[in-house]
């Protein structure tokens, strides 16, 4: 193996932990290590949203989905485009404007509670726990895709890569806490969006332009280079639907509610909506050149998914293909970050220091989410250890039921004055009931799970509400004043 691959990724490494460093000399509060005590510019809370969103997907998935079917699997990247768009124009500036009147909420289940001033707590204690138990299952899945891609691309064994993997990304989000993911997040998602622009531009060349990429494309198969061809009417909008999931991703819209104002969701947009257009063109770009690439070379690929990787490794110098590897790593390494510190404010702030010691001092509450980030990673670790299958499949489940559950929740708290606290919890249960029961009926393979999750979850949130007693008047008054000043 090639010291200059080695170097580009152990420099790539010692670059984050340098960040968390930094991060941690100027982390003192609980609010500082939970939200960054919502110091985030648009730029940096744009870009840390985009590199939370996308992890390894962006670069291995989508270009081996495309890869394999051409045009018509770039459906689900326009279903997040557009998904992404409308949050960044209508749930951001009212977010943070709303957790901010609502006594200062720096969780998401604190929002639910101080939004519907519910003091049975059931909202925060059922939000945090489904917190808790998707993202266990969620970061899991993101070492042992660390472990694999170590195992697979260096060399190591599965183990040593989780390890090495894990490690790092623990040094910097347990000492520098929300900053140090945010702003790695920064760097990460500039090195991801350099190599999905470099990849294909290089691999473009080396074919010899556009016309031949399509040339060679038509003579595998023309309906490839067709958005529509091989797409049924349910495939696009299940597609479509992923799109919904936004409104609920905890690590993303968390990103929103520690902008330093409401002011700076607009050019977040504009930021955020460029990286996110530019690298998903990148991917497909990759998938597509790629595989024409390799037809004009007469090669074989054992795993599509891999495409990146490979184009990496066979036009570039080591030097640079580590830089393209570390692309990867920052895919998988930002979004486990990000998921980490959601679980951990989770469980310091909602359950802690709510249920067990309201009267805990900074340092103290800054100490308790250290401890719950390293008991989270070992939890995620323990199951990461034994890389049981089941992992990458339950990882399904956590994008609709979260965008289930808690979207509609998000979305209809922020803009329907009517909405209590009952309509709230139902709705969240039955979203994320009907995520997994329409899963596990295996009507998933029809029609994606979240949007019968999303449908079910918004009518309940309704019918619930208008059944149930109307918000108290301090409730309506808060409402009233979040509008007045969006």
């Amino acid at each position: 193996m090639s010291l200059y691959l080695i170097g580009s990724i152990i420099v790539y490494m010692m670059a984050m932990i340098l960040i968390g460093y930094y991060a941690y000399k100027r982390t003192t509060s609980h609010s500082d290590y939970m939200l960054g005590g919502r110091g985030l510019t648009p730029g940096v809370a744009a870009l840390s949203a985009g590199a939370s969103d996308m992890s390894g997907w962006l670069l291995m998935g989508l270009p081996g989905a495309i890869f394999d079917e051409g045009f018509r699997a770039s459906w689900i990247a326009i279903g997040l485009t557009l998904g992404a768009y409308i949050n960044w124009l209508y749930v951001a500036p009212r977010l943070r404007t709303f957790t901010e009147v609502a006594n200062n909420s720096i969780t998401i289940p604190g929002y639910f509670e101080n939004r519907f001033g519910d003091r049975t707590r059931v909202l925060r204690i059922f939000s945090s726990l489904v917190i808790f138990i998707f993202f266990v299952f969620y970061i899991a899945s993101g070492m042992v895709a660390g472990g694999v891609i170590f195992n697979e691309i260096l060399g190591f064994s599965y183990t040593t890569g989780v390890l090495v993997l894990v490690g790092v990304t623990l040094i910097y989000t347990l000492i520098g806490g929300f900053l140090a993911a945010s702003w790695t997040d920064v760097v990460q998602g500039i090195i991801m969006m350099t190599a999905l622009i470099l990849v294909p531009i290089v691999t473009l060349i080396t074919i010899g332009g556009p016309n031949e990429v399509v040339s060679e494309v038509r003579t595998i198969d023309p309906s490839m280079l067709n958005l529509f061809t091989g797409a049924s009417a349910l495939g696009i909008i299940s597609f479509l639907g992923w799109g919904l999931g936004y409104f609920g991703q905890p690590h993303i819209i968390v990103r929103f509610m520690a902008l330093t104002s409401s002011k700076g969701a607009k050019k977040a947009r504009h930021i955020g909506m460029s990286w996110m257009i530019i690298s998903l063109l990148g991917a497909v770009f990759t998938g597509l050149i790629g595989l024409a690439y390799y037809s004009q070379q007469g090669m074989t690929i054992a795993d599509s998914e891999t495409i990146f990787i490979q184009l990496g490794t066979i036009l570039f110098h080591p030097i640079i293909t580590g830089f393209i590897l570390s692309a990867l790593l920052a895919a998988v390494m930002s979004t486990i970050s990000s998921q980490l510190l959601v679980t951990s404010s989770s469980l310091t702030d909602d359950l802690y220091k709510t249920f067990f010691k309201r009267s805990a001092s900074e340092k103290e509450l800054v100490f308790v989410g250290r401890l719950t980030v390293f008991i989270v990673t070992g939890l995620s670790l323990s199951i990461a250890w034994i890389q049981p299958e089941s992992i990458l499949e339950m990882v399904a489940y956590a994008w609709a039921g979260f965008g289930a559950s808690f979207g509609p929740v998000v979305l209809l708290s922020l803009f329907w004055r009517r909405m209590n606290t009952w309509g709230a919890l139902t709705g969240m249960i039955s979203g994320a009931v009907t995520v997994v029961l329409w899963k596990e009926l295996g009507l998933g393979e029809v029609l994606y799970e979240i949007i019968p999750g999303f449908a079910v979850s918004v009518l309940m949130i309704y019918v619930v509400s208008l059944l149930t007693a109307s918000p108290t008047p301090k409730v309506l008054e808060q409402f009233d004043e979040v509008k007045r000043l969006s």
